[in-house]
């Protein structure tokens, strides 16, 4: 069993807002989540987010204040190596992953400006081929977004090298919101990759919650 601890961790998403920023703190408690694909079960509990006036104090910001705990139970993987198996002629290896050797869990928020961050959205989004930024404890980020966009934050992600367990576990990351002239949403994402003969990528959301 491996256990990654994202204890607050500073995501500062500079992603931001020009109106209508939060003037107290407001508690979302978050409902737990579920999702079983090929040789993977992946749960959310306890997420929760704090929603807060930006400490820049300039008006145009909220913060986001993400907590959460996500579990993985990967049934079967190959066993990992982390360089990417290539064929001749560079075509894709046997493990069927072209950018990692070995299975991978990732999970972040999604953030989203004037526009509602529901499944469509994603899709529209991912296929436009909207970039991940990942964070480690005690790292900061900063991304900027404009109205009708949607930008992934990565808290943390890492190799699957055998079946098991795997857990995930973060505490008030901060997501500071700047940049965003018009209300932001987010939600909450896990992305499971099995590598091998029969690759299969396995997605949960979050519920979406409102940062203002």
């Amino acid at each position: 069993m491996r256990k990654i601890l994202a204890a607050t961790a500073l995501a500062t998403a500079a992603l931001g807002i020009a109106s209508g920023a939060a003037t107290a703190d407001t508690f979302v408690p978050l409902p737990d989540g579920e999702k079983a694909g090929p040789d993977v079960t992946i749960k959310r509990v306890a997420e929760s987010a704090l929603i807060s006036p930006s400490m820049a104090a300039n008006g145009a910001g909220r913060v986001a204040w993400v907590s959460g705990t996500v579990i993985a139970d990967v049934a079967a993987t190959p066993k990992g190596d982390p360089k990417p198996f290539v064929g001749g002629g560079g075509a894709d290896g046997t493990n069927n992953s072209s950018t990692h050797g070995s299975s991978r869990i990732n999970t972040g928020y999604i953030v989203g400006c004037q526009v509602s961050v529901a499944d469509n959205a994603i899709s529209a989004g991912i296929s436009g081929g909207i970039s991940t930024t990942g964070v480690n404890a005690g790292g900061n980020i900063g991304v900027k977004i404009g109205p009708g966009e949607v930008k992934f934050v990565g808290v943390e992600g890492f190799d699957i090298i055998d079946k098991g367990t795997f857990h995930i576990s973060y505490k008030d990351v901060e997501l500071h919101i700047q940049g965003c002239g018009g209300y932001a949403q987010a939600r909450a994402y896990t992305v499971v990759e099995i590598i091998g003969a029969n690759y299969s990528k396995t997605t949960l959301y979050g519920q979406p919650f409102s940062i203002g």
